[in-house]
């Protein structure tokens, strides 16, 4: 039977990171049964790589992409970029065995704008042929603003049409929050996705307490949005099962747990409870 590899995107750990370091939140993961991770919002430091490498061979975990924008997301963004720090990504995807490389969204100053968007889509083309001189390939994560049209055309079938090495990292989460099918989403890219964002959607409870001492309009339009949280696998309404088994169909190797805002309960309880639902839907053999 055909089998993906379950993940973590380590952006959930990053306060984990600051406490314990690389190797000791890798082993925690090690202990929770997961063999791959994504790489992003962990500073790319030569002790951090030492430390992923040296915790992806100890523990048998797999570093299954590293994260790069092709330039800073806005002026003065922290993180590496294609544009400046190309050698030193390249070097620290073969120190780490890593082939593919995920932007994680397209620079702020090119959403709204069709003729920024064009550029920046012919920008990462060019930045992903030359990684392909390298055996890397360069993926876009998607969030919701890929979903605002420009002249009747989604921003993500923009840069789909207009790129042929450029693949792409479905986040299920964001697509259903643009108001689309995860499913279809996925199955329009087939041959193209060969990463998976998992993150349920859920809506929270209503900050009632907004309510007291007197009606504040924009009080309650904050509490009234706000309710849309980031929620742990089998919490949500997302159908995870079809989506998982869209992916494999559509030719989708990683599939990666990521939750964006964890609410105040500790990260690692989090993936327990994303993993055991997904063990639980009959996919303990993918971890």
């Amino acid at each position: 039977m055909k089998k993906g590899k379950i993940g973590v995107q380590m952006m959930m750990l990053k306060s984990k990171v600051d406490e314990l370091g690389v190797y000791e939140t890798m082993r925690k993961l090690h202990e929770l049964g997961f063999g791959a991770v994504e790489v992003s919002q962990i500073p790319m430091s030569a002790e951090n790589v030492a430390e992923l490498k040296r915790a992806s061979l100890d523990f048998d975990i797999k570093i299954a992409a590293l994260t790069a924008g092709v330039d800073p997301v806005y002026p003065g963004a922290p993180g590496e970029t294609l544009t400046t720090d190309f050698e030193k990504i390249v070097n620290d995807c073969k120190t780490l065995n890593c082939h593919f490389l995920r932007i994680g969204m397209v620079p702020f100053s090119a959403i709204g704008r069709k003729d920024k968007i064009i550029e920046f889509v012919k920008k990462a083309e060019s930045v992903a042929e030359k990684l392909a001189e390298h055996g890397i390939d360069l993926y876009y994560h998607n969030h919701h603003v890929e979903f605002q049209k420009y002249d009747g055309e989604y921003l993500l079938d923009i840069i789909k049409n207009n790129t042929s090495k450029i693949g792409f990292e479905i986040d299920v989460h964001w697509v259903h929050r643009g108001g689309l099918d995860p499913v279809e989403v996925i199955n329009k890219f087939e041959g193209r996705v060969a990463l998976i964002h998992l993150k349920d959607y859920r809506i929270g409870q209503f900050d009632y307490r907004v309510l007291e001492g007197g009606f504040d309009r924009s009080k309650f339009n904050q509490a009234f949005h706000g309710v849309i949280e980031f929620a742990e696998l089998g919490e949500g309404s997302l159908n995870l099962k079809g989506i998982i088994e869209a992916g494999l169909a559509s030719g989708s190797q990683y599939f990666l747990i990521e939750q964006d805002d964890v609410y105040g309960r500790d990260p690692f309880d989090c993936l327990k409870t994303s993993a055991d639902y997904l063990r639980k839907l009959g996919y303990a053999e993918w971890f």
